[in-house]
């Protein structure tokens, strides 16, 4: 069965580590080209966009795909709205890999905002050195906030607020090391999205025991698709619509 998984996460690389090993499924995975030196993949990969929801729909047809897993970010919204309109105009069934949600616990101090902005706005009050992780591509919102920075991504942004720290780093991180390095710049507020997962959970429990702050972007509305957390719950997503297609 001809399976495309759309990634750039580590759910997505767990599952195409399970496809490739599996003589049911003929699968591609799909990455967005946002990370400029992504890790290598154990399947056939294309990199780069559909050209919008038609052009999903018509390579999903002209490709004979019978599944498509939506392994991308969970603030990867577009993409996600674009799959799951596309696979309804193709009648090809989808399906959600993505991490649990992060839940505050009785000793957080979350500040649970719907967007950047809302994000940039809720640090007033708030202390002066922000450590913010929120991606190279969401820092519009505080480039004119007069804040000392610390920004942690993956790939060098193309611009930072004036007097940025810039740390370059990737997960997974442990709670020692992000002790350390909030306590080395002095940060006083952390800001993150709601990504999940365990690879940068730690950063939540170094600002509870730091008695820090934390503001929190919501994820975006959910669509219709069924919800997956696990790579093996995919794989055995796929293999029922493997044996009910005769695949």
């Amino acid at each position: 069965m001809r399976v495309l998984v759309l990634g750039g996460t580590t759910e997505a690389r767990e599952l195409a580590g399970l496809l490739a090993e599996d003589a049911r499924f003929q699968a591609t995975l799909s990455l967005a080209g946002r990370t400029r030196a992504p890790a290598p993949q154990p399947l056939p990969t294309r990199v780069g966009g559909f050209g919008g929801t038609g052009g999903l729909a018509d390579y999903l047809r002209a490709e004979g795909v019978r599944a498509v897993v939506d392994a991308t970010h969970p603030f990867a919204d577009r993409i996600s709205a674009n799959a799951e309109t596309a696979c309804a105009l193709a009648g090809v069934p989808l399906a959600v890999l993505t991490r649990q949600p992060w839940m505050p616990g009785p000793d957080d101090d979350w500040r649970l905002v719907p967007d950047m902005d809302a994000a940039a706005a809720a640090l007033a009050g708030l202390p002066d050195t922000v450590f913010l992780t929120v991606g190279r591509q969401e820092l519009d919102p505080f480039m004119e906030l007069r804040r000392r920075f610390v920004v942690r991504a993956v790939d060098p942004p193309d611009t930072l607020p004036a007097g940025a720290v810039l740390v370059l780093d990737r997960g997974p991180y442990t709670l020692d090391s992000e002790m350390a390095l909030m306590r080395s710049h002095g940060v006083g507020v952390l800001v993150t999205k709601n990504s999940g997962g365990d690879a940068t959970a730690a950063k939540l429990e170094a600002a509870r025991a730091l008695r820090l702050p934390v503001v929190m972007v919501d994820r975006p509305s959910a669509g219709s698709a069924p919800r997956l957390y696990a790579a093996s719950d995919a794989m055995a997503w796929l293999a029922a619509h493997a044996t009910s297609a005769g695949a």
